[in-house]
């Protein structure tokens, strides 16, 4: 950006990206500027002027209808949306939950403007590999396939209340990324109880 840009236009470059979560490292990469304590003064400004929201250290919203899901996945990163947060979306898992569950590289469980984040750790292999992992505005989420196998991957002795709706051709494709036994057994079973169900 324009060194020389009015005062003005450092919000407006913010207030017209599709993003509604900032962190000081995007606002550094939208402006062209490096220097973090003008950065931060700027903001500053912003959040005093009641043009942006500071939600948490380092991070900021356009306004109170910012995305709670993108924000979940920008704190630690590489993440997305996972877990319980899509199983019950999809009808998998009937308990809700009103903690965003997040597939991380740390295990953390954190509030943030009084929403609780529940980040569970994957393995590199896992976290890195995208396949049932989908883009979905400002942040990634996984498909209710790979939800429900990164569940199992973490909990042995899990139970979820309806797999009806599970795509099983993909949770086949998707179970290898995992490189585990264990899992590729249950699937097999699960596999076997819902033709049974089916029948």
């Amino acid at each position: 950006m324009d060194k020389k840009a009015i005062k003005g236009e450092y919000v407006e470059v913010l207030l017209r990206s599709p993003q509604t979560v900032f962190s000081t490292k995007d606002v550094a990469l939208l402006w062209g500027e490096e220097r973090e304590a003008t950065i931060t003064n700027r903001l500053h400004k912003y959040v005093q002027a009641g043009k942006l929201l500071r939600i948490r250290r380092g991070f900021y919203a356009k306004d109170i209808r910012y995305d709670r899901f993108e924000l979940a996945t920008r704190i630690y990163t590489p993440a997305y949306i996972s877990f319980e947060t899509v199983l019950t979306r999809a009808g998998i898992n009937f308990q809700y939950y009103n903690n965003i569950f997040v597939a991380s590289y740390v295990t953390r469980e954190i509030v943030v403007d009084g929403q609780k984040i529940s980040y569970v750790r994957m393995k590199d292999y896992v976290l890195s590999n995208t396949a049932g992992v989908q883009q979905s505005g400002g942040y990634a989420i996984a498909t209710a396939e790979r939800a429900f196998l990164d569940r199992m991957y973490i909990s042995k002795d899990y139970h979820f209340d309806n797999i009806d709706t599970l795509n099983w051709e993909a949770v086949f494709e998707l179970v290898p990324i995992y490189h585990n036994k264990r899992m590729e057994k249950k699937v097999k079973e699960y596999f076997e109880y819902y033709k049974r169900l089916n029948a």
